[in-house]
Parts: C-alpha cells; sequence; structure tokens
C-alpha cells in the first residue's frame, strides 16, 4: 500500500507545523543505515523531491555546522543511542512527536478527532512500506520489548543535538531513512 506526495506532505505539515520538527526522507545507499541517517542530517536532497519540516534549514548557526541542530557525532555513537521498536509505537512516537514533551497529551491541541490524528500518522508511515524498522532515542519502555508505553510518567531520550531536548523517530525501509524529530531547549 502506497501514499501519495500530497498525502504525505499534508499529514507531516499538519501535524508538525507548530513543533520545532525536522521531518526529512532521504535515500539509503548503506547496509548500515546509520550513514544513511548521517548524511539525513546534512540535508540530502528526497529522493522523491516531497517536502518535509526543517525549522533550522535558516538558522545562521547552519554555515559553520551544516548538520545543526543535530551534533556531529561517528556512526557509532549514534547507534549506540537508538533503539528498535514495533509500528504501534512509533505510530504512537509521530504523535507525541507534534509539541515539547514527548506525550500523547500534545494531540488536545488540535481540533481533529484521535482517529483523524493517527491516520495522518499512519499516512507518514505508509511511504517506507510494511517491511519499515522504526527506530527511536526515546527511552519509555512497554510491557514488551520494542514497544513504548505513551501512560508511563517515567521517561528518557539520549540526546543527538545542540539542545537541551530532541526526541524523534527514524524510519528505515530498502530504498529510503525518514527521520522525524522534535527539539527543545528550556
Amino acid at each position: 500500500m502506497s501514499v501519495d506526495r500530497t498525502s504525505w506532505e499534508s499529514a507531516v505539515h499538519h501535524l508538525y507545523e507548530d513543533a520545532y520538527p525536522y521531518d526529512a526522507t532521504g535515500p539509503r545507499h548503506h547496509e548500515n543505515w546509520v550513514l544513511d541517517v548521517l548524511a539525513l542530517m546534512a540535508r540530502v536532497p528526497d529522493p522523491r523531491g516531497w517536502t518535509g519540516l526543517d525549522d533550522a534549514a535558516e538558522n545562521p548557526e547552519r554555515e559553520a555546522c551544516p548538520t545543526h541542530p543535530f551534533a556531529v557525532h561517528p556512526p557509532e555513537y549514534i547507534a549506540r543511542r537508538l533503539q528498535e521498536i514495533d509500528r504501534d509505537s512509533a505510530e504512537n512516537l509521530l504523535l507525541a512527536l507534534t509539541d515539547d514533551g514527548c506525550t500523547l497529551s500534545n494531540l488536545s491541541r488540535f481540533a481533529e478527532s484521535e482517529a483523524t490524528l493517527r491516520a495522518m500518522a499512519r499516512t507518514i508511515l505508509k511511504r517506507y512500506g510494511e517491511s519499515a524498522l522504526f527506530i527511536t532515542n526515546v527511552k519509555r519502555p512497554g510491557h514488551a520489548s520494542g514497544t513504548l508505553d505513551f501512560t508511563s510518567s517515567g521517561w528518557a531520550y539520549s540526546p543527538l543535538s545542540v539542545y537541551a531536548e530532541d526526541y524523534g523517530l527514524i524510519v528505515v525501509s530498502g530504498t529510503e531513512v525518514g527521520m522525524f524529530w522534535n527539539f527543545a531547549d528550556y
């Protein structure tokens, strides 16, 4: 099942326009997809020409560091800070990334129903196919391995940026790598 450009871009822009996001997709060229994540952090173009969101795109700090707000790290550093999660957790995480705090309570700011917002999150994930891998730097351990529990009050994350907080989802397919990231600086 595939998704068209208009539906995907509309879902991305609606869900994340009020966050401080970096939502983008790049090509997958390496068996070790972390190398493709590094290229995506450096703003490699979307292989389909689709438009994501990059609030830091015009930040003057990008002149000195093209990956800003992501800090420059070797692949091993990044890989150690990530964990694989299941599709349901990835859908919930996409919804939690809509604002600061990485919580599903963020959905209360939307006029749409939770069911409509979940449909938007599924639209985003459809781009990457049914066999995609879902990876995050968020640690909200669920009852089963590879799940996140958004009912839990305790959570942690392994930052990858220059900001006080950053959390996100990486989606890896056979041909593309997507990043959906939010930043906060308190």
